[in-house]
């Protein structure tokens, strides 16, 4: 009798662990083989998690395909992470933004009026190929040099892809992979004289001591502008008028985790903490 009993005790403990729907296991192994993911024991928890995400990007989905989000989600190297994890990656940009008051840019309220409906510096050829910053956390290096190759694509007609490491390993201002301001990497530029090609100075994701040499060099910058804080409008003047622009933005919530198309728009995104450098590369 006892032994009885502890086997139905052991088998309802057992019922009650969460189990992978498998229906969706096709699915996982095909999306592992993309993403090229071997797992050791973790693989379970790993499993878990992306069908959590799975479930979630599905979700969204169908809402999105029902008109109720302008934007739709999909699976990528990232859907295997937790909230967590996300958060870690993207937050490269520290709290406390310092602006130069004495250095915002100004514009015209009449150019609101004459924005075209659309730009995109990336068939005008401004814009160089997607890059991957890895576990560094570097993206305000890879946003300041994307600004940076947009102004030398402008004044030369030739795309060139400038050295992110450059600015991680010599920005003493910046925390290198730690984060830092996009501000600090332009002013790096200014007073050095300039900034390495990626073929001179290759992206590694981790930091090292500064290695600029200026046999390298391809590009310099004269002076940099601040745009007038949550002002859109000066945005997207600034985009038009000038190139691709350097911004930041709330990039914590698994709506970006997995965006994939569309107007990414999330209610839920907070204007004031601003965790991650982009690059602002058109008008839509």
């Amino acid at each position: 009798m006892l032994g009885s009993l502890c086997c139905l005790l052991f088998l309802g403990s057992a019922l009650s662990l969460p189990r992978a729907d498998l229906e969706l296991e096709g699915r996982f192994y095909e999306w592992k083989t993309k993403y090229n993911r071997r797992y050791g024991e973790e693989e379970t928890w790993r499993r878990t998690v992306w069908e959590k995400n799975y479930r979630q990007i599905e979700a969204h989905n169908r809402e999105a395909d029902l008109g109720l989000h302008t934007y739709w989600q999909g699976l990528n190297q990232f859907s295997d992470w937790t909230s967590e994890e996300w958060f870690m990656f993207v937050s490269g940009i520290p709290s406390q933004v310092k602006r130069n008051s004495s250095n915002v840019m100004s514009f015209d309220q009449a150019d609101v009026q004459r924005l075209p409906k659309t730009v995109d510096y990336r068939k005008k050829g401004m814009v160089s190929s997607v890059k991957n910053q890895g576990q560094c956390g570097s993206c305000w290096a890879f946003s300041s040099a994307g600004a940076l190759e947009g102004q030398l694509a402008k004044q030369t007609g030739q795309i060139v892809d400038l050295s992110p490491q450059n600015l991680v390993d010599c920005v003493t201002e910046n925390s290198g992979c730690g984060g830092g301001y996009m501000t600090n990497a332009f002013r790096y530029v200014q007073q050095n004289g300039g900034i390495d090609s990626e073929e001179a100075y290759p992206y590694v994701g981790e930091d090292q001591p500064c290695r600029y040499n200026s046999t390298g060099m391809a590009a310099q910058c004269k002076g940099y502008k601040e745009i007038p804080v949550g002002n859109e409008h000066a945005l997207a003047v600034a985009v038009w008028k000038v190139g691709p622009v350097s911004i930041g933005i709330d990039a914590t919530l698994s709506s970006f985790q997995f965006y994939q198309k569309g107007v990414y728009y999330d209610p839920s995104c907070n204007k004031d903490d601003i965790n991650h450098a982009v690059l602002a590369v058109g008008l839509e």
